[in-house]
């Protein structure tokens, strides 16, 4: 796939850009006026007056406000902190070498900082396009084999006489089954539609989180019945920053993959907790861990089916938790996963507040 390359409009006016050169300039005068009470000499406006430019042309987009403070602080410092003062004197000398010393930190550096930027954004749109890809990939590689199972299954019990009803409820159940992971597939794809279309926003409204994961436990219980559930939630209402459809999906991947690729777990432990400005979710297996050559790339969809534990030809375990770690991150938040004496832990992090969100 074709990136597109991000548009980074050079002069455009922001109210938030506006806020930040008003404030580092208006400091940058008030330390002037400060230093110039404080000492007679006039050779302390012009370092103080490129670092405020050097400052506002960091922190704010494009060129316009670099520029803008270039100017004014050649200004300010010729009209008002450089005798005659408040008197405009083009006689004195180095005032070409400080304009152009101002102008050329501010063009600089605003150059500097749009790179970085549209780097920045380059990097995200890769990784979006590679999760995208992975996805893609595994989907159209593995989806045969449910379908075919589905379709055998079927046509057994269609064309088949004199079958019993053990072997008709055996050939339903693998039908089942196979639908089922087919639905999971379709959920993780539609998640990643969502968040690769940049016309679609995140819906975050605060949740409590005891409901998610109550939810999210309700419907593992429904497919595994034979593996024990525990939840546990603080005894103040935690309300989390989400959306919850897309939380809730992770849990249930996380519990499903703890289901079928724990092997021989038997009990699963699913918490949140408040640790500080983020609330902590906690998956917690007690079966036979991650293998370690797996560890390092467990988020990123590479897995393949040879190294999955299950071998199945379709549960692939990377597929789910690469999309995990995608939505957590669209949420500003981080995942990890670590093996236990007894087991493997996956636990990931959501900000209180959207001011905790970083830019993805």
């Amino acid at each position: 796939m074709n990136q597109i390359q991000p548009k980074v409009r050079l002069f455009s006016f922001s109210f938030r850009d506006f806020l930040i050169f008003a404030g580092i300039f208006a400091c940058a005068v008030e330390l002037c006026i400060l230093l110039r009470m404080a000492d007679s000499s006039d050779g302390f406006a012009s370092p103080v007056f490129v670092l405020a430019v050097l400052l506002i042309s960091r922190f704010t987009n494009g060129y316009l406000f670099g520029t803008l403070a270039a100017v004014l602080s050649v200004i300010g410092i010729n009209y008002i902190f450089t005798y005659p003062y408040w008197e405009f004197n083009f006689t004195l000398a180095g005032y070409p070498l400080t304009f152009l010393t101002m102008f050329g930190v501010s063009i600089v550096t605003c150059t500097m900082t749009t790179k970085i930027k549209q780097q920045e954004k380059l990097r995200v749109e890769g990784e979006k396009e590679k999760m995208r890809a992975n996805l893609l990939r595994s989907v159209s590689h593995d989806i045969r084999t449910p379908l075919t199972s589905i379709v055998g299954a079927t046509s057994t019990l269609l064309e088949t006489e004199g079958l019993s009803r053990e072997e008709q409820r055996e050939l339903l159940e693998d039908a089942r089954d196979e639908a089922q992971w087919l639905i999971r597939v379709v959920e993780n794809l539609l998640s990643i539609t969502r968040m690769g279309d940049a016309r679609a926003q995140l819906s975050k409204s605060p949740e409590a989180a005891e409901e998610i994961l109550g939810e999210a436990a309700r419907k593992f219980r429904k497919r595994f019945p034979n593996i024990r559930v525990t939840v546990a939630v603080p005894d103040e209402l935690l309300l989390v920053p989400m959306d919850a459809i897309l939380i809730e999906q992770v849990l249930s991947n996380l519990l499903e993959n703890a289901a079928v690729h724990g092997q021989t777990a038997s009990c699963i432990q699913l918490n949140v907790q408040r640790e500080e400005a983020y609330a902590c979710f906690t998956v917690r297996d007690d079966g036979c861990g991650i293998p370690l050559k797996e560890l390092p790339k467990l988020f990123d969809g590479t897995l393949k089916r040879s190294e999955t534990p299950s071998g199945d030809g379709k549960r692939n375990m990377g597929l789910g938790l690469s999309v995990c770690m995608a939505i957590v991150r669209a949420h500003g938040g981080t995942m990890q996963a670590k093996n236990l004496d007894h087991g493997a832990e996956f636990y990931f992090r959501l900000p209180l507040s959207e001011k905790g969100v970083s830019e993805t």
